[in-house]
Formats: structure tokens, C-alpha cells, sequence
């Protein structure tokens, strides 16, 4: 749960009120994966029941209680282990990609025809998030672009490769045997 992870880091750079912690973690996330006030909420809710972070202060104001949350040591530990672990490899775009080919050719339907389509849609994207890259005010927000360009860059070539190989696999997935490899 990255989102659990992400307010255990920023509740280790500072204490904050939830308010707080989902205006910073839209600044430094928010662009790659959105979240709302009631994911803040039910995932402060969880990590004080669970003893990673506790409220250090509850001040009234104009509106509800608003409480201050601060992270603990079993926190700071678990934040420790889980930047500790390598992420696992997601490649699961390529593999809807993969799957749509194959349907595609089990069905009779031309996989070329949505090869060349997905491969416009990859560069439209390409096109937005590099005219992203060149606005963003500071190199988080660069980083960011280029992660998603990187990714969309070996869609693209697996788009070529398999455009290359159609041949082979319609045999394949044909047959139901596995065709020779080239």
C-alpha cells in the first residue's frame, strides 16, 4: 500500500494534520497516483490503529476537531523495512497488450490494425508528458515525466516487436502449438 507509505514519509519530515498531508501528497504524488481526502482519512484511521503513527494534538477550530498526527518508532521501522525492499517489476500494460494481440488473433481480427492504433496512442502520449516534461517547475515533477516516458518508450518497442512476430504467433495460436522461434 504505497499510499499507507507515502503519509509515513511525510509524517517523518514533519507532524501534520490530514488536510495538511493531502495538499503535500498531491504535490509530490498527486500527479502520478491521485488520491482523495477519504482514502487520507481511512488510511490515518488504520495507521494509528495499527500504532505507526498516533495524534499528538486535537485543536478546535471554525469547523470539525482537526487532529495532528505525528509518526511513531514502529513507523519510522516499517517505513525503514519497506524502502529497504526493491519493487517488484510491473509490466501490466504490456501484458493487456499481449492478451489483446492474442484474442485478436484467436478471433480472426486484424491485430496489425489495433498494433498500429495502440501505437498511435502511445505516442500521443509521448507527445503530452514530454510537453509536460518541458513545463515542469523542478526535477521531481521532471522525474516523474520521464519515469512514465521510459515506460511508454519499451511499450512502444514490444509494440514493434510484436508487429514483427504476428505471423508466427497467429500460427501459433492457430496450431496451439508453439511456432519456431525467429
Amino acid at each position: 500500500m504505497t499510499v499507507s507509505y507515502a503519509l509515513l514519509g511525510l509524517l517523518e519530515e514533519a507532524d501534520r494534520h490530514g488536510y495538511d498531508l493531502k495538499q503535500s501528497y498531491d504535490r509530490r504524488f498527486g500527479a502520478a497516483r491521485p488520491v482523495r481526502f477519504g482514502q487520507i482519512y481511512r488510511t490515518l484511521a488504520q495507521l494509528t490503529r495499527d500504532g505507526r503513527i498516533e495524534v499528538t494534538a486535537v485543536e478546535s477550530g471554525a469547523g470539525p476537531d482537526r487532529k495532528r498526527y505525528a509518526i511513531t518508532p514502529e513507523g519510522v521501522a516499517d517505513l525503514d523495512a519497506w524502502l529497504g525492499e526493491p519493487a517488484e517489476p510491473e509490466p501490466m500494460l504490456q501484458s493487456v497488450l499481449f492478451t489483446k494481440v492474442v484474442l485478436a488473433l484467436l478471433s480472426g481480427r486484424p491485430a496489425a490494425t489495433f498494433l498500429d492504433a495502440q501505437r498511435v496512442k502511445h505516442l500521443d502520449a509521448m507527445r503530452e508528458l514530454t510537453a509536460e516534461r518541458r513545463r515542469s517547475p523542478g526535477t521531481q515533477a521532471a522525474m516523474l515525466a520521464d519515469y512514465r516516458l521510459f515506460h511508454i518508450e519499451a511499450d512502444l518497442r514490444w509494440i514493434d516487436h510484436a508487429e514483427a512476430r504476428l505471423a508466427a504467433l497467429a500460427e501459433e495460436v492457430r496450431d496451439g502449438t508453439p511456432a519456431d522461434r525467429g
